[in-house]
């Protein structure tokens, strides 16, 4: 799943957007609150994304395996959709 705001969009790895647990810790860590944990699925709400920081906690509540990227990314869509 994928919204995109003016200048930051954010992908959630559909093998993680129906995790309840995961769903409710995005939900807590974003000090701006994109994400929303509604019926234990993963909603981005898409009128804060340009709201983002870039602080990384939505990566780092996420990202359990090194060695695999993480299910969330963040993209600056004013760098060319680099990741954060």
């Amino acid at each position: 799943m994928r919204k995109d705001g003016m200048f930051i969009a954010v992908e959630v790895d559909d093998a993680i957007a129906s995790d309840g647990e995961i769903a409710k810790r995005l939900a807590e860590v974003c000090p701006v609150d994109i994400f929303a944990a509604v019926d234990g699925h993963v909603e981005i709400v898409e009128k804060n994304l340009d709201e983002c920081v870039l602080c990384r906690l939505c990566l780092d509540a996420t990202d359990s395996d090194p060695t695999h990227p993480s299910p969330v990314r963040v993209l600056k869509l004013y760098d060319g959709e680099s990741a954060l």
